[in-house]
């Protein structure tokens, strides 16, 4: 069920639901997260179970803000608590040492647990209302609001074609950054990057004030975290990356009878067949991924079997897009 996520009313319902071990979906500027108590391992239980998600693959978990942050990390480097201070609330999650104890089922199980604070109002009234309710919701375990693997949500329609009206969607409108957020692994002494997102790594950097390295720079091995799977992010079509002088030539030679094939590309193609669907990706890396999965959804909602993308520039700005369409072409 679909409701206001603006109002009052709503919001004290899903707390209540949240406090209670239900699930609640919820906007935040990302991408939309299907809720459960992150401190209770038969609520978050329920988040697997409903994603068909491996109980071992971490949950971010979501807090009201920094000062949440000790009720689930033992211990917070001084480079993250900068990261926190420049990007907090906002598209930024970061992976630090895991307290005792506690939210043992959101993190997959490890001694790490991932955190972020939102910067959408509904998500942030949600978690305030959660920590106010009784018993207390320090945090919310919130994946996105999708069947494991699957195209992220962006919208509560999304969330509802997902799930249907057993779940309390909160709508809070189309998701502003649209990818999910850049992941920073904190609990090797340096800043490693996990998942890019919007944050670009000269800006996380000079955030922290330090070099920001990949998994494959350090001998140890990285935590697991949300999203970082080879096959992700795919919709039931198939997808696949290609430059633009490729997609042309390919259309080329499918002619007029080329059918069930969808086009996301910068330049704009040429076709004989009006059965194919097309749709030009911005010049702005924001913008595009803004519009990503919206667009891969529609796409799939039209039946097509195939979805030819524009591989997007290498560029810092379009490396979380990159990213997303990697994973989503690899299966």
């Amino acid at each position: 069920m679909i409701v206001d996520g603006a109002s009052s009313e709503a919001i004290a319902q899903a707390a209540r639901l949240l406090a209670a071990g239900e699930l609640v979906a919820f906007p935040t500027e990302t991408v939309y997260g299907l809720g459960a108590d992150a401190g209770s391992d038969e609520a978050v239980s329920k988040i697997f179970a409903a994603k068909g998600r491996p109980s071992d693959h971490p949950l971010i978990v979501h807090v009201p803000d920094a000062s949440a942050v000790d009720r689930f990390a033992s211990h917070v480097p001084p480079f993250a608590q900068e990261l926190m201070r420049a990007f907090w609330p906002g598209p930024l999650t970061l992976i630090l040492p895991r307290r005792e104890g506690v939210a043992a089922a959101a993190a997959g199980g490890q001694a790490s647990i991932g955190l972020r604070c939102p910067a959408h109002p509904v998500a942030h009234a949600l978690l305030v209302a959660c920590a106010g309710a009784s018993p207390p919701v320090s945090g919310l375990a919130g994946p996105s609001a999708n069947k494991f693997g699957r195209v992220s949500p962006t919208t509560a329609e999304h969330v509802h074609a997902e799930f249907g009206d057993p779940l309390l969607v909160l709508d809070g409108g189309p998701c502003r950054v649209g990818i999910e957020s850049t992941i920073v692994d904190c609990t090797r002494g340096v800043p490693v990057l996990l998942r890019p997102g919007v944050l670009t790594r000269e800006q996380v950097e000079a955030a922290c004030g330090q070099r920001l390295r990949l998994p494959a720079d350090l001998e140890d091995n990285a935590p697991r975290a949300s999203g970082t799977l080879e096959s992700h992010y795919a919709p039931r079509a198939r997808v696949r990356l290609m430059d633009a002088r490729s997609l042309q030539t390919a259309l080329d030679l499918l002619g007029p009878d080329a059918k069930g094939l969808a086009i996301y590309s910068r330049v704009i193609l040429q076709t004989r067949s009006p059965q194919v669907i097309r749709r030009r990706m911005p010049d702005d890396a924001q913008e595009t991924a803004r519009q990503l999965f919206a667009v891969l959804r529609e796409f799939d909602s039209r039946g097509v079997g195939l979805i030819w993308v524009e591989t997007p520039p290498d560029e810092p700005p379009w490396e979380g897009v990159r990213d997303r369409l990697q994973r989503a072409s690899a299966g």
